[in-house]
């Protein structure tokens, strides 16, 4: 069985060839911790877990290593530490806001059915790597230093913008570049700015500041996945500079993963920082793009409250990686009766080896569409359910404990339906006051609202389910 991936670095679907079969590297784009994380999220963390399992069962446990960073530090959380920890030193201020936030979301996506990647890098502790870095950039020409920051410089790269394929006018819009006199030309790119003293900062030869993002990724990819296995800024076998995935979401491709292949391979000497670049599709809620202002912004742990982990995880599966995802409410009702089924015929087998047949589809660019399809053909062979089911990271509970899970109690269909219209009226008529009741009345039936618009006609809908 060959395992085929889709690179955007070159738009196609390649045989994935590892630079080492021993030491197989994969390096995702985590998360910037400053408050709960939201489902759109979840994705980009269920794929490549998907994808690590996968490689785990292809080249053994010990010969996989996945890597998946933590950003700790950037403009939203030190606004937010300083809100939060008021008079603590600005280091400590993130350091404290950080760990919460971060434990918040090791719990949300155990709570998914996430294996633990193989090392989960803090930004603020591999600071000396991107100082080493940007000193690597200037000496070999690709940067400098004006003003207490370093920038850098994109024409001194003649393969930038290889990635995303964006003409130079997309890439200033996409980029939005700010406009300041200290730069060269307009796409150049902050490495390094200057911190005050109410901000987190580090001693530096530019004086005391802070990285810029896209430097912090280069760094822990740097210290996690090359220079462990003899890569390095004299290295003279450029193979040892490079390792094998990088992924993230379809919206990293440009500026962040664009800037940090700019950063490594003019750091270090070679054409190429990972051999396979893969993205995840973009996520909406109910057909919108997911929105604070529609009322359909939900955090991975809102929808815990509701859901098992194992349903939202199924429900992102059904649709290929690439493809945009709709989560709705329908969706979601369709996977827990599925995962019921599931439970029903192999939650108490002993599992045997996953199904050829699913493996077949994984090896197809993770096409998890197909496996489902594949998975329902298996219900004749309970242990070769099991088997591919736990692979994927289900049956996590016992069939006793899974349809515990289930809702104890039904409501008035009816009843729901006319305080929920009641409700939508006395919106539409601006009588708050009447629609908190109702919606407090509902929610004492154990009724959830979702509150948004038609898109069609931009008229306020709402939707409503049984709180699980």
């Amino acid at each position: 069985m060959t395992l085929k991936l889709y690179n955007t670095l070159t738009r196609a679907k390649e045989d994935f060839v590892p630079i080492d079969p021993a030491n197989v590297r994969m390096y995702v784009c985590g998360p910037t911790v400053y408050d709960f994380a939201h489902i759109g999220n979840a994705r980009p963390v269920i794929v490549f877990d998907v994808l690590y399992r996968l490689l785990r069962h292809l080249y053994g446990v010990e010969h996989v290593r996945y890597v998946r960073n933590v950003t700790d530090v950037d403009d939203k959380i030190n606004a937010r530490a300083a809100r939060d920890y008021p008079g603590v030193p600005p280091v400590e201020a993130i350091f404290d806001l950080t760990t919460k936030t971060y434990s918040q979301f090791e719990a949300d996506v155990a709570d998914l059915l996430c294996l633990k990647p193989s090392a989960t890098p803090r930004a603020t502790l591999h600071v000396a790597e991107m100082i080493e870095l940007i000193e690597s950039l200037i000496a070999r020409g690709h940067a400098y230093a004006a003003e207490g920051h370093v920038l850098f410089h994109v024409p001194s790269m003649p393969a930038y913008g290889r990635l995303s394929r964006r003409s130079l006018d997309d890439m200033i819009a996409g980029a939005r570049v700010d406009v300041a006199p200290y730069k060269r030309d307009p796409m150049d790119f902050v490495l390094w700015k200057p911190s005050s003293a109410d901000e987190p900062g580090w001693d530096s030869l530019w004086g005391r500041g802070r990285p810029g993002w896209h430097i912090e990724c280069s760094a822990m990819a740097y210290a996690e996945l090359i220079r462990p296995f003899g890569g390095g800024f004299t290295c003279a076998d450029p193979t040892r500079n490079v390792f094998d995935i990088h992924g993230g979401g379809i919206d990293l491709v440009f500026p962040h993963h664009e800037n940090e292949i700019a950063q490594t391979c003019c750091a270090l000497g070679t054409e190429r920082m990972a051999n396979v670049w893969m993205h995840n599709g973009f996520l909406q809620v109910e057909g919108e793009k997911m929105s604070k202002s529609l009322g359909n912004f939900f955090t991975i742990r809102e929808l815990l409250d509701d859901w098992p982990g194992e349903v939202l995880r199924l429900a992102m599966l059904k649709t290929h990686y690439r493809q945009p995802i709709d989560f709705t409410v329908k969706a979601l009702e369709e996977a827990w009766r599925t995962l019921d089924d599931w439970y029903a015929i192999a939650g108490a087998v002993e599992p045997g080896a996953p199904d050829a047949c699913v493996l077949e589809a994984l090896a197809d660019d993770l096409n998890t569409a197909r496996v489902v399809a594949e998975l329902h053909g298996l219900r004749s062979d309970p242990a070769a359910l099991a088997g591919s089911l736990r692979l994927l990271g289900f049956l996590a509970d016992t069939p006793a404990a899974w349809a515990a899970r289930r809702p104890a109690a039904a409501v008035d269909t009816g009843a729901v339906e006319a305080l929920v219209t009641a409700r939508l009226a006395a919106r539409k008529a601006r009588d708050f006051k009447e629609s908190d009741r109702l919606r407090d009345e509902l929610a004492a039936l154990g009724v959830v609202l979702k509150d948004g618009k038609d898109p069609a006609t931009g008229e306020p809908v709402t939707t409503w389910e049984v709180k699980r």
